[in-house]
C-alpha cells in the first residue's frame, strides 16, 4: 500500500499516545519518527456568540465620546491596558497583554460582518456560512476552506499539501457539527475526548464515534479507508492513554470552565498529531443587554476566563505553537451608548483577534471610524471598516493555502492586494 508524509505521521503519533505498553527501542523509534515528521499548519477558530462589546473589550481610552456615551460602563484610563497610546485592553485581558507585547497577538478593530441584521441568529448564519446576507448558503466558510485547499494541492501538484486525510482533519468542540464546518469535507463534532469511544468487544459507540465509523463505511478508495481503520486504531490508543489523565506543559492552569475544557482538548488533539488541520469551539454569555459593568461585572468575568483560557492553550503548545493560527470572532457588536440598565444593545463592527506563530502581532489592524455622533453607524454603532472575510482570507491562505478565496467567501471580492499583511 503507498505511504505518504501524513500516514507515517499519523501512525507514528497514535502510537505515541500508546507508549506506556511499548518496549523502550519501539517507543525510540517511534519518537524519532514523528519528530522527524512535523505537522503543518493549523487553525482553531472561536466563535464569541451572542455579540461580544468590542469597544470594552479594545478600549479607543482617547475617545472623549467614549466616556461620554458610557457614563457607567466605560474604562476609566487609568485601568486600560495601554496597546499602542490610543487603544488599550479591558483589564480582565490581563492575560493577552504579554502575546501582544511579543508580538504574537494582532487585533482588527472596527471589523465584522457588512450585514445590517441585528438578529443574533441570522448574523451568526451569515458568519458562519461566509455569505452575509445570502441566506441559501449550504455549506461554512471554513469547510469551503478545505475544499479550496484540496483544489490547490490537485492543481499545483506540488507537495504543499497532502490530499489524504484523517477523520480528525477538521473537528469541533461541540454536540454538533458547527454551521462554520457544514460542507462535503467530513467533520467531527467531540463534545467531550474522554467519553469519545468506538465500536469494540463489549463497548457501544458514542454518537460521535458512530458518525465517525460512517464517514469512512462507504468509502471505496482503499487508501482512504485504510487511512481510515488506521484512525479507529488512533482513537482506540488515545483512550488507552486515559485522556482524562492529560497533564497540560508545566506550569500551564486552564480555567475551570466550559470554555477552559473546550481549548483544554483542542490543545490535547493538536499535541496528539492526529491529523488536524482546521478546529472549532464557540463561546457564549456576550449579550450584556443588562447588568454589563465596567472594570467589574459580568463582561469583565466573561473576558477574564476568555483570555486566561487562550493564553493557556497557547503556553500548553509550546514549540507546537509556531504552527497554530487561532482567530476569534463574534456575530456583531454592541451599541456605542449604554442603555438605561446598565447594558448594551445589538450594534455593528467589533473587534476581532488573531494570535500565532506566523502572526505580525503587537499591532491595532485597521482603520479606526471614530466615535464622534456622526461619525458612528446608523447614528448608534461603531462603524464597520474591514469586512471580517478579509481578514479570514488572508488567514486560510497563509496557514491552509486556500488560494482561490472566490470558492471561500463566494461574491466578496477579496483579493491579496486587500489584505491587512498581519500574517
Amino acid at each position: 500500500m503507498r505511504m505518504n508524509r501524513r500516514f507515517f505521521l499519523h501512525r507514528g503519533a497514535l502510537a505515541v499516545a500508546g507508549t506506556t505498553a511499548m518496549p523502550n527501542f519501539l517507543v525510540r523509534s517511534v519518537l524519532a519518527q514523528a519528530a522527524a515528521s512535523a505537522p503543518g499548519q493549523r487553525l482553531v477558530v472561536i466563535f464569541q456568540r451572542g455579540a461580544a462589546d468590542g469597544l470594552n473589550v479594545v478600549v479607543p481610552y482617547r475617545e472623549k465620546n467614549y466616556y461620554k456615551m458610557r457614563p457607567s460602563i466605560a474604562i476609566p484610563q487609568n485601568q486600560v491596558l495601554d496597546l499602542d497610546g490610543f487603544f488599550g485592553l479591558h483589564p480582565s485581558l490581563g492575560a493577552f497583554k504579554p502575546l501582544y507585547d511579543q508580538g504574537q497577538l494582532a487585533i482588527v478593530h472596527a471589523c465584522g460582518s457588512p450585514d445590517m441584521s441585528r438578529s443574533h441568529f441570522d448574523a451568526q448564519d451569515y458568519m458562519e456560512s461566509g455569505t452575509p446576507g445570502v441566506k441559501n448558503t449550504d455549506d461554512g466558510w471554513l469547510n469551503r476552506a478545505l475544499q479550496a485547499e484540496d483544489a490547490y494541492e490537485a492543481q499545483c501538484n506540488c507537495g504543499r499539501h497532502n490530499q489524504e486525510h484523517t477523520a480528525f482533519r477538521a473537528l469541533a468542540l461541540g454536540a454538533e457539527v458547527p454551521r462554520t464546518l457544514a460542507g462535503t469535507v467530513p467533520a467531527i463534532a467531540i463534545g467531550n475526548v474522554n467519553n469519545f469511544t468506538v465500536a469494540g468487544r463489549g463497548a457501544t459507540p458514542s454518537p460521535a464515534a458512530s458518525a465517525f465509523e460512517a464517514m469512512y463505511a462507504d468509502s471505496g478508495d482503499r487508501i482512504f479507508h485504510a487511512a481510515g481503520d488506521e484512525t479507529f486504531e488512533a482513537v482506540k490508543m488515545l483512550k488507552a492513554a486515559n485522556p482524562a489523565q492529560y497533564s497540560p506543559a508545566a506550569g500551564v492552569n486552564y480555567p475551570n470552565s466550559d470554555f477552559g475544557n473546550n481549548m483544554r482538548q483542542i490543545a490535547q488533539l493538536l499535541k496528539a498529531n492526529l491529523g488536524v488541520e482546521a478546529a472549532f469551539t464557540d463561546v457564549s454569555g456576550w449579550d450584556t443587554h443588562q447588568n454589563q459593568g465596567g472594570v467589574n461585572g459580568q463582561l469583565a468575568n466573561r473576558l477574564t476566563d476568555f483570555s486566561a483560557s487562550i493564553a493557556a492553550f497557547w503556553r500548553d503548545m509550546g514549540d507546537a505553537a509556531g504552527n497554530v493560527t487561532l482567530v476569534t470572532m463574534s456575530e456583531f457588536g454592541r451599541t456605542a451608548r449604554e442603555n438605561g440598565t446598565g447594558g448594551t444593545d445589538h450594534g455593528h463592527a467589533n473587534a476581532m483577534f488573531v494570535l500565532g506563530g506566523q502572526v505580525k502581532g503587537g499591532k491595532v489592524y485597521g482603520k479606526w471610524p471614530g466615535l464622534d455622533d456622526g461619525q458612528l453607524n446608523e447614528g448608534r454603532d461603531l462603524a464597520l471598516t474591514t469586512d471580517y472575510r478579509q481578514v479570514l482570507g488572508e488567514v486560510v491562505t497563509r496557514t491552509l493555502g486556500a488560494e482561490n478565496l472566490e470558492t471561500v467567501f463566494p461574491g466578496a471580492r477579496l483579493n491579496r492586494a486587500g489584505f491587512l499583511k498581519l500574517v
